[in-house]
């Protein structure tokens, strides 16, 4: 190294030295602060733990069979092997040692989906210990999952079975702008909610607009400022949810690229809300809006666009008729009620033939319950909502109408390329009817999820008890 003489005696040479020494040690690669080990948030933090129940062969024999994608097969046959939909065809010859169901008079169809449930966090019997569906105290709480409220035990599942439900999307209550992650899961039992949970399924996220939000934070102990009063307001606190997403994203992906380029940096602080509102405008978390009236339909989808994510479906969606082919446009569904309405202001304008109207329009229409009750016959919603629409002059088929509640229902939640439809390769989710279950008088006789009974209506065995319907010993009974 070369040597200068510099001013300050032995100490100048003490510095020179010292800095010598550091650029060579530089120079060699060994004064590099060693890099930390990349931080990578875990994305499914509560994996499913579904194990499909035991299932048999099973061959459904000279049933009327809806599709489930707008086809009809009289006298049909269904295979169903392995816990998938084996075969579906005029005549299918049954595999030695299958179970033969008979299915003269008979209707078969793909399992109902509905996309509107609370069952689990709003779970019977209804006190107020039972309530876990509303977070309340902020407008935007998409940190919470709706997972982590559901009790299996809720009697209301084995009810839905018997109603041919086999499998639902449980959201959080409307009270916030952004409620916070719904979860799609299979109609089974279940110790604890991931034994329930749909294997691979998107997770949603659940927003609402119009008068739930104003009236939840525009009065009382929640008006403060900075929470919404007005519509106005609901998308203010949308639109600032939405820029504080971007902004966390881009700090997330600013390290991520900074340390692949071999920077040693800190990641930036983790925010479970942020997270959540991330991953939808990753696309890796679906929208489910809770909205009635066209208008703030039309100024949701505004936002959408603003700020590029996607909203999967409208719930409720009283209105929809009137942007049918607004929804058609920018392919977003639309799940709906089949006369529910006029209970508030924002519901007022609804009509009875929107389900069938947003149908005719091309849109992805959906018939839901929002009900404990209503979840157990949602076929008859069904059936309402296509009676209407065919005095109106809407010619629909029953085949087009069982759309409604498997296809439709499939693609809004994400899992339409494994159930929805009886189709060769796809979960064998299946309801055989007593009748046309377009009629009052059908009953859901056999519920199958991934080919095993789940509901008999002949079989006591297969008809799901819960804790509370058994009741409470009396003190004699008690050793």
């Amino acid at each position: 190294m070369k040597t200068f003489n510099l001013p300050g005696g032995a100490g100048a040479r003490s510095v020179l030295l010292a800095v010598g020494l550091s650029a060579l040690l530089v120079a060699c690669g060994e004064a590099e602060t060693p890099q930390g080990e990349f931080v990578d948030i875990n994305r499914d933090p509560f994996p499913s733990s579904y194990t499909p129940l035991p299932s048999e062969t099973v061959v459904i024999v000279n049933a009327t069979i809806l599709d489930g994608k707008g086809g009809r097969i009289d006298g049909g046959s269904v295979l169903i092997e392995g816990g998938k939909i084996k075969a579906v065809a005029d005549i299918i010859t049954p595999p030695d040692g299958a179970r033969v169901i008979d299915g003269t008079g008979r209707w078969v169809t793909p399992g109902i989906i509905d996309v509107h449930s609370h069952l689990g966090v709003y779970a019977s019997p209804a006190t107020q210990s039972h309530s876990d569906g509303n977070e309340v105290g902020d407008p935007v709480t998409a940190g919470v999952w709706a997972e982590h409220s559901l009790w299996p035990q809720d009697p209301g599942f084995g009810r839905a079975a018997a109603g041919g439900i086999t499998a639902m999307q449980v959201l959080p209550g409307s009270a916030n702008l952004v409620g916070g992650r719904s979860v799609t899961i299979k109609n089974v039992p279940g110790r604890v909610a991931q034994d329930m949970k749909f294997p691979d399924a998107p997770y949603g996220m659940k927003m609402a607009c119009g008068e739930n939000p104003k009236r939840v934070y525009g009065g009382g102990k929640n008006n403060v400022l900075g929470r919404p009063a007005t519509r106005m307001g609901n998308v203010h606190g949308y639109r600032q949810a939405w820029a504080d997403a971007q902004d966390y994203q881009r700090r997330w992906d600013k390290y991520e690229r900074d340390y692949k380029a071999g920077k040693d940096v800190l990641p930036p602080a983790r925010d479970l809300r942020m997270d959540t509102l991330a991953g939808v405008l990753k696309g890796d978390i679906k929208v489910h809006m809770h909205c009635y009236r066209a208008d703030d339909i039309g100024t949701m989808l505004d936002v959408m666009k603003e700020f590029n994510y996607k909203i999967a479906s409208f719930q409720h969606a009283v209105e929809s008729y009137k942007v049918a082919d607004k929804l058609a446009e920018n392919g977003v569904c639309s799940a709906m009620w089949a006369d529910w309405y006029g209970f508030k202001m924002e519901a007022y304008d609804g009509i009875r033939e929107n389900i069938p109207f947003v149908h005719k329009a091309g849109a992805c229409a959906i018939v839901h319950s929002d009900s404990a009750s209503g979840i157990q016959r949602l076929n008859q919603e069904a059936a309402k909502a296509l009676s209407d629409g065919i005095r109106a002059g809407v010619d629909i088929s029953k085949a087009e109408a069982w759309q409604w509640l498997s296809m439709n229902p499939a693609k809004s939640l994400g899992i339409d390329s494994v159930t929805g439809t009886l189709e060769a390769g796809k979960n064998a989710d299946v309801v055989v009817w007593s009748a046309d279950p377009f009629s009052v008088y059908a009953k859901a006789d056999m519920t199958f999820v991934d080919g095993a009974v789940v509901y008999d209506r002949a079989d006591k065995s297969k008809q799901r008890v819960a804790d509370f319907e058994l009741g409470q010993p009396g003190e004699g009974d008690v050793k």
